[in-house]
């Protein structure tokens, strides 16, 4: 039996990166899969063409306005009557220099933390209601490196929005354990994605692979599959836990 049959899926920014790695992953693997993307429609829809009928369901939505973000639910939620495991791995990732303008700088704050933190926030909050009535379910939260060993002075709101879900991610384990909400975070540090490499220069690549003793940045597939284990219920008793994927460049 693969490790996610019979379980219905819900995963945010899925159309590329870690996401798309958890897309492709959690299908194989058996599960039915909610794939929600924001802009990225053909990439969204060549996956679920290549997942197989009736396997999976996409969704677009603008998790910068909460109302998508409750519609979002609610249609995942209709698909099959059922979510089973809710992973937050949708974020943006965009500069704020301290010396901006104060109207610049609140607005990149307002932004990313409506993506980052506030969305899945609301969305933790659908699934542990959900979960209730249903004798439990599973929460997986991609949070950052950058969360807990810091990150660059222009990405600091970044860093703080990350904190904050993995914060979240350990209140929700603590308090609704009882009515087996499971949570975990996964914590990436620089991984071989779009919205990483975007606007890299060759020296700031170079940096990143000398920080890794690896010795390279890590694909985003080693991430998928931390979060395809955690998605099986197979460690119900890590929950609470942050699992570090990280090339060994921050080590706890």
């Amino acid at each position: 039996m693969a490790e996610l049959d019979g379980k219905v899926i819900l995963i945010t920014g899925a159309s590329r990166g870690i996401g798309k790695a958890a897309f492709e992953q959690a299908i194989a693997a058996g599960g039915e899969v909610i794939l929600h993307y924001g802009r990225s429609h053909d990439a969204a829809a060549s996956l679920v063409d290549a997942a197989g009928a009736g396997r999976s369901k996409a969704i677009s939505a603008d998790l910068a306005k909460p109302e998508d973000v409750a519609r979002l639910w609610d249609e995942a939620l209709a698909w099959k009557g059922r979510i089973d495991v809710l992973v937050n791995n949708a974020a943006v990732y965009e500069p704020a220099d301290v010396d901006s303008n104060i109207e610049d700088w609140h607005a990149a704050w307002a932004r990313t933390l409506q993506v980052n933190l506030r969305a899945p926030g609301d969305l933790c909050r659908a699934a542990i209601q959900h979960y209730r009535t249903r004798g439990g379910g599973i929460i997986v939260n991609v949070t950052s490196r950058g969360a807990y060993r810091g990150e660059q002075p222009e990405y600091c709101h970044y860093s703080a929005s990350k904190g904050g879900l993995g914060s979240l991610t350990r209140t929700i384990s603590r308090a609704f354990g009882k009515d087996g909400v499971l949570a975990y975070a996964v914590s990436p540090g620089w991984t071989a994605t779009d919205m990483a490499l975007q606007g890299a220069t060759p020296e700031h690549l170079a940096a990143a692979v000398r920080d890794m003793p690896l010795g390279e940045i890590t694909p985003p597939e080693d991430v998928a599959e931390i979060i395809t284990f955690l998605s099986s219920g197979r460690a119900r008793h890590a929950t609470g836990i942050t699992v570090d994927v990280t090339g060994g460049s921050y080590v706890r």
